[in-house]
């Protein structure tokens, strides 16, 4: 099985439990690699063949859009959309970490890793 990687999506969302969280927002980094069979798109050189890592960014910004209290639940929204867009996929994971956390310490970020499969 082969893999696409994007790796460091940059987005700033509204995601958290606490109200300021939803209200100011935050600094997000998302990084997701999927698995295919890629030797078809390897052969043919057409975009239609592959997984479209340009759709598979569109997928990311536009669920980062939507407000949610944890990061798990964004992770999942962002591989259920890959698996039901992008049919190739087979599976994958995405990594969506909060920049600079709420929580009384002196943390850079916190990460949640969601694993998908077909």
């Amino acid at each position: 099985m082969d893999t696409i990687t994007l790796c460091n999506i940059k987005l700033y969302a509204y995601h958290g439990c606490l109200e300021e969280e939803t209200l100011i927002g935050s600094d997000y980094r998302v990084d997701v690699k999927v698995k295919a069979d890629l030797r078809k798109p390897a052969a043919t050189d057409i975009l239609e063949d592959t997984a479209d890592y340009v759709l598979i960014n569109q997928i990311v910004e536009e669920e980062m859009k939507v407000p949610s209290k944890l990061l798990e639940h964004v992770a999942r929204r962002i591989a259920d959309r890959i698996l039901h867009e992008i049919r190739m996929v087979e599976q994958g994971k995405v990594k969506v970490s909060k920049i600079n956390p709420p929580i009384n310490g002196d943390v850079s970020s916190v990460s949640v890793n969601y694993s998908f499969t077909r």
